[in-house]
């Protein structure tokens, strides 16, 4: 199964940004500039600001995602929030991200019970991995993004029944973002030759977890490293990659409407040749 029977998808991951005062009005200035019923559009808003964003997104084609799960389903964790306690506040989740594997040292084998969460919790699951620069240097992007992904199915297995991702639902449900850390306030830039490479490396990784091939190729792989409007093109003409997870510049109306405009066409490209 090809690019084209991939859903395209932009996912603007706000960080910590915004306040419940004014993450209604952003939310609701991003969809109406980004207005686009080819391209699946997220919005992960921080934790406080989830029923804002729910509220100013009613009746509006943008799904609310969390910026993070808990591992485990409840418990004595101050700060910390389970993904049940997300119903009705968002419909996805952001997994992995390289900031909470540094700042929190979150081990793969938590992101792979966070998966499970997400499931429970009806979440759909956005994991990200990705390798930093010393691992791209010295050659070793493959291995780096193939471990984190063996050892946060390794985690999902033991915890779900019978082992199988597939039978389970993650299959239908998996998103990918890669994210090159190396890419990511070095002065350095990923190509998009660089992303597609490792998108083809997560599907085979996928399919060595005894996946049928067609489940593991529909699984969309999105970019996710510095993404604006003039670097989206280049990943976007890509037919391994499915779209973007976007940070700072899901901040920006206009920088998110030349990304999600530009995903678009492909959306529309791939649509014409299925």
């Amino acid at each position: 199964m090809m690019g084209p029977m991939r859903p395209v998808i932009i996912a603007g991951n706000w960080k910590m940004h915004t306040t419940p005062a004014d993450a209604g009005s952003l939310a609701t200035a991003l969809a109406d500039a980004t207005a686009q019923a080819a391209v699946v559009r997220v919005i992960c808003p921080p934790f406080v600001a989830l029923a804002a964003v729910r509220d100013a997104l009613a009746g509006r084609d943008v799904a609310v995602g969390a910026q993070n799960v808990h591992h485990e389903a409840a418990g004595a964790y101050t700060g910390e929030v389970a993904a049940a306690m997300l119903a009705g506040l968002a419909t996805w989740a952001i997994v992995g991200h390289s900031e909470r594997r540094r700042d929190a040292g979150e081990t793969d084998a938590q992101i792979g019970q966070k998966l499970r969460r997400c499931l429970e919790a009806g979440l759909r699951p956005i994991l990200c991995v990705g390798e930093g620069l010393e691992d791209r240097d010295a050659g070793r992007a493959d291995a780096v993004v193939r471990d984190q992904l063996d050892g946060a199915w390794a985690s999902f297995a033991a915890v779900s029944p019978g082992g199988s991702g597939h039978g389970t639902g993650l299959a239908s449900r998996l998103v990918v973002a890669y994210e090159p850390v190396w890419a990511i306030g070095t002065g350095r830039t990923a190509r998009g030759a660089d992303a597609a490479a490792i998108a083809r490396v997560i599907r085979a990784t996928l399919i060595g977890w005894g996946w049928p091939r067609t489940a593991a190729e529909a699984v969309p792989v999105l970019y996710g490293g510095s993404v604006t409007s003039a670097t989206i093109d280049a990943f976007m003409a890509e037919p391994e990659l499915d779209g973007a997870l976007v940070g700072g510049a899901s901040l920006k109306v206009e920088e998110m409407a030349g990304i999600v405009a530009r995903a678009a066409l492909t959306a529309h490209a791939r649509a014409a040749t299925s």
